[in-house]
């Protein structure tokens, strides 16, 4: 009953998932590929701490 409020790490993570990837390509257009490619990394990091959770349920 009271875990009906609590909120889910994975749909946390999936929003920054893709906020990260939106940034990530509005910069890779700006010409910062130094910085898109850390974004990029950070992003996959995120996917790969989703994957982890997916897995463990």
């Amino acid at each position: 009953m009271f875990g009906l409020f609590k909120k889910d790490p994975i749909k946390k993570l999936e929003k920054n998932y893709l906020a990260l990837m939106e940034k990530a390509m509005e910069i890779q257009r700006s010409g910062d590929l130094k910085h898109y490619a850390r974004l990029i990394e950070e992003s996959e990091m995120i996917q790969m701490k989703i994957q982890e959770l997916k897995n463990g349920k």
